[in-house]
């Protein structure tokens, strides 16, 4: 029997039921892959820096994983390569007050 490899499957052929699905993650199980707070993921949606949301239903947002996954991936390619500086530390002597400590 002859396989066929992607390339070679005809253009008229429907895709697998595996390949048709995609996994999805609500919010909960996103925060366990990327750890960043609601608002910086907010934040770098609207930028168009992070995957966008979709609703399933009128309650229900999901992620779709493969994007998030390819973000992760592409972050830590780009952090190896060090393409983005790091956040520089504030200046202390512009400060008005000093820190309260308790």
């Amino acid at each position: 029997m002859i396989s066929l490899e992607p390339a070679e499957r005809p253009r008229d052929a429907k895709p697998t039921a595996s390949q048709a699905l995609r996994r999805t993650v609500r919010r909960s199980e996103l925060h366990k892959i990327v750890p960043l707070a609601d608002t910086t993921i907010y934040e770098l949606e609207q930028r168009g820096e992070f995957p966008r949301r979709f609703n399933l239903t009128p309650r229900c947002v999901v992620w779709d994983l493969a994007e998030v996954e390819a973000w992760v991936a592409e972050r830590r390619r780009a952090s190896e390569e060090a393409a983005f500086a790091k956040a520089p530390h504030p200046d202390v002597r512009q400060r008005r007050t000093r820190p309260v400590r308790r």
